[in-house]
């Protein structure tokens, strides 16, 4: 069975991950979702990357899953395990070199036609029950932004089988505009699912079925 190194978002913490990490556990499979030192000034994506490898010490069979901002830092991760499998959910999809606080110009998105959410539930957590959106809240560290206009250290896309999932609810990153750029970037059409931002808290059954059948398609593996 795989082992999935879970990575959070901005200004998050592994619990996010709890629902999917018992899912997939029940499913037979290892999990390791580390805090990210995403509210320390001295911390960006090279320590964030740092805290990733030593969660995973010597596991194999790795199936790396970033979510949203997670996304800058799980292709670095490939670069320095092996990985058999990437997975971004939600993801930002960055570029070689590219700082994080460069995205969303890079990438066009205030010319994204979409629906305008001040409330942080509201953009988030929609679809969340409200206790799980609450606690949510209440263990964010915050994301500290003192380093993240420094460029990405990733030269080129890891030589890794890469999947995105896109949430068709989702009011930050629509579907629609990370169709366009998997597809600029990537050359990927992702898949869908239902939900909002932020579906490992509110369809964790769902989101662990498809992170499962990932993990066991054999077209996907050891490419």
């Amino acid at each position: 069975m795989a082992t999935f190194v879970l990575i959070h978002g901005a200004g998050d913490v592994g619990w996010y991950w709890h629902l999917v990490t018992a899912e997939l556990r029940a499913r037979g499979h290892d999990t390791v979702a580390p805090d990210l030192p995403c509210s320390d000034d001295a911390a960006g994506l090279p320590e964030y990357v740092d805290t990733v490898v030593e969660a995973i010490g010597d596991r194999t069979d790795l199936v790396v899953v970033g979510q949203s901002l997670g996304g800058f830092t799980a292709p670095l991760v490939c670069d320095r395990v092996a990985v058999d499998l990437l997975v971004l959910v939600a993801p930002m999809i960055p570029a070689p070199g590219e700082a994080p606080t460069d995205y969303w110009t890079a990438t066009r998105y205030g010319d994204e036609a979409r629906d305008q959410y001040d409330d942080t539930i509201d953009l988030f957590y929609q679809d969340v029950p409200p206790e799980l959106a609450a606690e949510a809240l209440r263990r964010a560290p915050g994301q500290s932004t003192t380093r993240m206009a420094e460029p990405s250290p990733m030269r080129a896309w890891p030589d890794v089988p890469t999947r995105v999932l896109s949430c068709r609810d989702d009011r930050l990153l629509p579907t629609g505009y990370l169709r366009r750029v998997a597809r600029d970037r990537l050359g990927i059409t992702p898949d869908e699912m239902d939900g909002g931002h932020t579906p490992a808290l509110s369809r964790p059954h769902d989101l662990a079925n498809r992170l499962d059948a990932y993990a066991t398609d054999p077209s996907l593996l050891h490419r």
